[in-house]
């Protein structure tokens, strides 16, 4: 079986919420529930977290986790994680973003799974349907694939536009990344692309280069799609994990 390790970015750094790895939910840090959620999908041989500061490297030690410092010049959580994936041998590296507390510990194994399974597949990550309300929002990133579940392109804007709406589904891509570690080696040496630029989103990178990427719709039942980015995010995920796990 393949070596799979899951790396989770988290920088100090952030303009609107400075320090959030270390944000209190409910009783535990941010950057611990991830990190515990990794835990629980059964399918790492390791999980490190990949930091620029040493209290996020000494708040993980100190719950049990596993920290390594990383460069703090770096431009994405991709070049956080790659710095770490070079140094450790590993078939397979997801990165899991070290914002989203309550990502689903079956997403960590719908993700790893096609690159079990298919041993020329570079890169995987996922998707999920999403309601009319949210497909003119850009900060939703949408993704169309082909027939093969292969994205064709990530964009801001609604693609495909559904000149009939009868049937028509919109998918949201989910920012958990599986790469063949080689892959993701490669992916952080290559420059930015023109449309990754225009549309500030890596993963089009992949495309640019002509490489296959395979997306899989998650079928995760307990999936909150909530990144912590502002306080509000942040006062909305202490609500939840206090109503999941009650106010005791």
């Amino acid at each position: 079986m393949p070596v799979v390790i899951g790396i989770i970015p988290a920088r100090y750094a952030s303009t609107r919420l400075p320090g959030k790895p270390l944000a209190d939910i409910h009783g535990k840090s941010m950057i611990r529930r991830v990190y515990e959620r990794c835990a629980e999908a059964g399918v790492f041989a390791r999980i490190v977290v990949a930091t620029d500061d040493e209290r996020i490297a000494a708040a993980v030690r100190a719950f049990g986790g596993e920290a390594a410092m990383t460069s703090p010049a770096h431009p994405s959580g991709s070049d956080r994680a790659a710095e770490v994936a070079a140094g450790i041998e590993a078939d397979i590296v997801v990165n899991v973003q070290g914002d989203e507390p309550f990502v689903a510990p079956a997403m960590l194994e719908e993700v790893t799974r096609p690159l079990v399974e298919d041993a020329s597949l570079p890169m995987c990550t996922l998707m999920h349907e999403i309601p009319e309300g949210s497909w003119a929002d850009p900060n939703v990133v949408k993704v169309a694939v082909n027939l093969r579940g292969e994205a064709l392109y990530f964009s801001r804007s609604l693609i495909p536009y559904p000149r009939k709406r009868e049937g028509f589904r919109a998918f949201e891509h989910i920012g958990i990344y599986a790469y063949r570690r080689e892959f993701l080696l490669e992916f952080t040496r290559l420059p930015v692309t023109p449309l990754e630029r225009a549309e500030s989103l890596e993963q089009l990178r992949v495309l640019e280069n002509g490489r296959r990427l395979k997306v899989v719709e998650s079928r995760a039942p307990d999936y909150v799609p909530l990144s912590i980015d502002t306080p509000e995010d942040l006062e909305l995920a202490r609500r939840l994990a206090a109503e999941r796990e009650g106010q005791g």
